[in-house]
This record gives structure tokens, C-alpha cells and sequence, in this order.
């Protein structure tokens, strides 16, 4: 088995509490991209990026977008050895409810072995450590076995929408043999993973219009269609009774995922039980025929995610309302895209809707569904590396959300995606309390600092 070189190890272990105080000065940062008056807390969190890069010995630069600042930092003095493009952000979702914090939410804390702060696993913790492991590198020997490029922007938690744009602008700059991101978790506590597929997203409003006004339920309920039922009864058409998607040709795209996948994943250690109790559900539900993981990984799906009409304060109001609206989500797999998605979507609703009302689908955002191909030299390094720094072999997992920059970056620089990521589950990324194991922080440094070996002798 691959091991830890131990000038790296020496390296990461000496220097420990002072990369821990960095850690905990990035995580003092506020940079929430989604409110204004964070900007300058964002940009000063970019410009500590772009430091610490290039105190690990790379050289940093900081560009505007008409966003938040991307920071690149690139080391290329590997000549003949691959070019690997690490991606991370800086910026984080707000904090609130502050109230059901323990501590501060930036004023990192240890507790049980774990550093609570907003950012922790999402994603400042996950991106520090790579630049931890690369100065690990640099530092003890002068140089790197690969060429390398940092990419962190400050617009991930707000969509990025100033991502593409960047990278199709500066592909030239940006072209590399492969991609690395840990903005994800590890299926379980010591088990080290590779995330090998995310879904896509198509999400809606679906707003339902009737008469000009609301109405009194009295004088006219019973004569004028309601647009909340129906509302009501055009959702209740989109799934069957067993669960599948009933819209016409939602499935036809869809491509079935390799049987050896689908077994592997039965042995993944996964207590359904276990996984009902975190989500607090009386009992779990789904697509008949599939398991909970085929259901969040492999299976697409149609969620209702708000609904709003008439009169929902206190006490009672006898009324007919003029419009009702929902919210509905659409997790996509490949080969399904959110714009065909979208056009089956408002025929199948505007073919149920009953006469009396008017239905308007506008399709608000969506992403490309992706998997992997686990072959290559990146992803055998990459087992080679998880496997020194945690003492086991990885798992292949999968993921049911969405990262829409991976596509981007598979598309435009044309080169494979490695998703390595050292969250666990319940880290609480997005809410209150969200931590980071400082055992995954230390063991995910050595990782990566393995992987640049482990990838210049796969290469080589």
C-alpha cells in the first residue's frame, strides 16, 4: 500500500498549530456573497486567499468579475508533468438563525474534535487544505512533481454566475489534464470517497392565474374555478401512484447506470433506519422499486418546494383567491438537460390545467446533471493517495444535489473531474453548527500532497 511520503508528513505534522490559526483567521472572515454588506468582507477574504497562496510559494493573482473577485494561483515549473486545475471558494452562506448557533458562527471553535464555524466544510476548510498541501511540497523540496492552478472564486453560494464566463475567457490560460474539487463529503467516518456522479437541476414557478381578484367564497365559490385547487390537483398529476414521475417523457433521456455500480453501492454501509431518524420523517418514501441511495443518486425526481395562495394569516378569511403559485424542483440525471426538462414540464401542466384558469411555467434557474468516467490516471492516483493517508481504499459514491461549475469545467477545458471530498455527513453545511473533523482537515492535507506524487509517477 501507498504511503505518506514523510518529509510531507514531517512537514504538515511541525508545522500543525500554526496551519490550524490560519484556518481559524480564514473562517473569522464573513465573506457571505449573498448579502451587500459583506462585499467588502468578501473581497477581503480574496485578497487573503491570494496571500496565503503566495506564502505557500505559488504566484497569486485576483481578478474583478462583475461579482466577487476569482483568486488564481499557479505553479508551473514541472516541465512535461500534467497540469492540474484545483478549484475551491471562498465565500459562504449567511449565518442566520444566529440564535441556534453554540458559538459564533465566525468565531471558529473546537469542540469534540471538530472546528464549528460557518465555512468549515463549505468550502474554506476543504480549499485551505489544499494549499497546506501543496506548501508542504514547496517548502521541503523547492518544487512541485506537477504543474498546478488554483481557482477560487467568491460567487459559488450565490450560483456563480460569473464562473463560466471566466473560465471560457481565460480556457487558454486555464487548460489543464485535469480538475480537482473537495467541496463534497465522505460516505462515512473513515471511509475515504470519490464522488463519481451529481444530479442536475430544472426549478420552477408555476403560477396559476383565475379571476382578476379574489373573490368572496360565498357570493361566488362554486362558480368561478379556484386556481389554488387548481393548482392543487395539476401537482397531484405529476407523480403516480407508485411514485414515478407520470409527466410524458421525463424518463426518455435518462440513461441506466452499469449494473457493477449498482452493486457496489449495496455494500456501501448505509442503516436506512439510521437515515430516517436524521431527517426526522415518520417514514421514508420514494420511487418504488429503487433503494434510498439508487433514489438519491441515480434516480431522477419532482419536488414541490413552496406553494402560496389566498389568505394564510390568522383566524379566518373567507376567500376565494385570484392566483395561486408554486415552487417546484426538478433533480435531473444524465442524459436529461434542464431545457427539455422544462418543455416537457409546461406541456404536461398546461395540458392538465382546467379551463378557468390561466398557467404560466418559468423555468428560474438549472444545471447539468454529470458522472464520471473512474478510469485515468487522475482517479487511480487519487485511490492510491486516500488510500496512504486513511489506511483503507476509497469508495465510489454519489451525490443528489448539484455542483453546476463541474459540467462548466469538463465542457470548456475539456479534461476529467476528480471530486474528492473530506466532509462528513451531518456536517450541518448551511446551518447552524456546521463543522469540519480536524482529523478529515489533517488526513485530507496529506491526501493531497500524496495525489501530486501519486499523479507525476502515473504520468511519467
Amino acid at each position: 500500500m501507498t504511503s505518506v511520503p514523510s518529509d510531507l508528513d514531517d512537514y504538515l505534522a511541525a508545522h500543525d498549530e500554526r496551519i490550524c490559526r490560519e484556518l481559524f483567521d480564514f473562517l473569522r472572515i464573513p465573506s457571505v456573497s449573498a448579502r451587500s454588506e459583506h462585499d467588502a468582507d468578501t473581497a477581503r477574504a480574496a485578497s487573503w486567499v491570494a496571500q496565503s497562496l503566495k506564502d505557500a510559494g505559488l504566484a497569486a493573482t485576483i481578478h474583478a468579475t462583475p461579482g466577487h473577485p476569482v483568486v488564481v494561483g499557479e505553479w508551473r515549473g514541472a516541465k512535461g508533468a500534467p497540469t492540474v486545475l484545483v478549484y475551491g471558494h471562498y465565500d459562504v452562506q449567511p449565518a442566520e438563525p444566529l440564535e441556534l448557533w453554540t458559538t459564533p458562527a465566525f468565531e471558529p471553535t473546537i469542540r469534540d474534535g471538530r472546528v464549528y464555524a460557518r465555512g468549515a466544510v463549505d468550502d474554506k476548510g476543504q480549499l485551505f487544505l489544499h494549499v497546506k498541501a501543496l506548501e508542504a511540497h514547496l517548502k521541503t523540496r523547492g518544487k512541485l512533481p506537477v504543474n498546478v492552478i488554483v481557482l477560487a472564486e467568491g460567487e459559488e453560494e450565490v450560483g456563480s454566475a460569473n464562473l463560466e464566463a471566466f473560465v471560457e475567457m481565460h480556457a487558454n490560460e486555464l487548460a489543464c489534464d485535469g480538475v480537482v474539487i473537495s467541496d463534497s463529503s465522505m460516505f462515512a467516518p473513515g471511509l475515504p470517497s470519490v464522488l463519481s456522479s451529481l444530479r442536475g437541476l430544472a426549478y420552477f414557478q408555476i403560477d396559476v392565474a383565475g379571476p382578476a381578484q379574489d373573490l368572496h367564497s360565498g357570493s361566488y365559490g362554486g362558480a368561478v374555478v379556484n386556481p389554488a385547487m387548481a393548482l392543487a390537483r395539476m401537482l397531484a398529476t405529476l407523480h403516480d401512484d407508485h411514485g414515478h414521475i407520470a409527466i410524458p417523457g421525463f424518463y426518455d433521456a435518462a440513461r441506466e447506470w452499469p449494473a457493477h455500480v449498482l452493486e457496489q453501492m449495496k455494500g456501501l454501509p448505509f442503516d436506512e433506519e439510521q437515515f430516517r431518524q436524521e431527517t426526522g420523517a415518520p417514514a421514508l418514501g420514494g420511487e418504488d422499486g429503487y433503494s434510498v441511495l439508487e433514489r438519491l443518486w441515480t434516480r431522477p425526481t419532482c419536488e414541490v418546494n413552496g406553494l402560496l395562495s389566498g389568505y394564510t394569516g390568522e383566524g379566518a378569511k373567507t376567500v376565494l383567491p385570484s392566483k395561486a403559485m408554486a415552487k417546484v424542483s426538478c433533480r435531473l440525471v444524465p442524459d436529461q438537460t434542464p431545457e427539455a426538462i422544462e418543455r416537457l414540464m409546461d406541456a404536461h401542466l398546461q395540458r392538465v390545467a382546467p379551463g378557468g384558469v390561466s398557467v404560466k411555467v418559468m423555468h428560474l434557474h438549472g444545471g447539468r446533471p454529470w458522472r464520471a468516467d473512474l478510469g485515468g490516471p487522475l482517479f487511480d492516483a487519487a485511490r492510491r493517495a486516500l488510500s496512504a493517508a486513511f489506511g483503507r481504499d476509497p469508495v465510489i459514491t454519489g451525490e443528489g444535489g448539484s455542483i453546476p461549475v463541474v459540467g462548466d469545467f469538463e465542457r470548456i477545458l475539456q479534461a476529467p473531474v476528480l471530486l474528492v471530498g473530506f466532509g462528513l455527513p451531518g456536517e450541518s453545511a448551511h446551518a447552524p453548527d456546521e463543522w469540519l473533523s480536524m482529523d478529515n482537515f489533517t488526513k485530507g492535507m496529506r491526501a493531497i500532497a500524496t495525489l501530486w506524487d501519486e499523479l507525476s509517477a502515473a504520468s511519467s
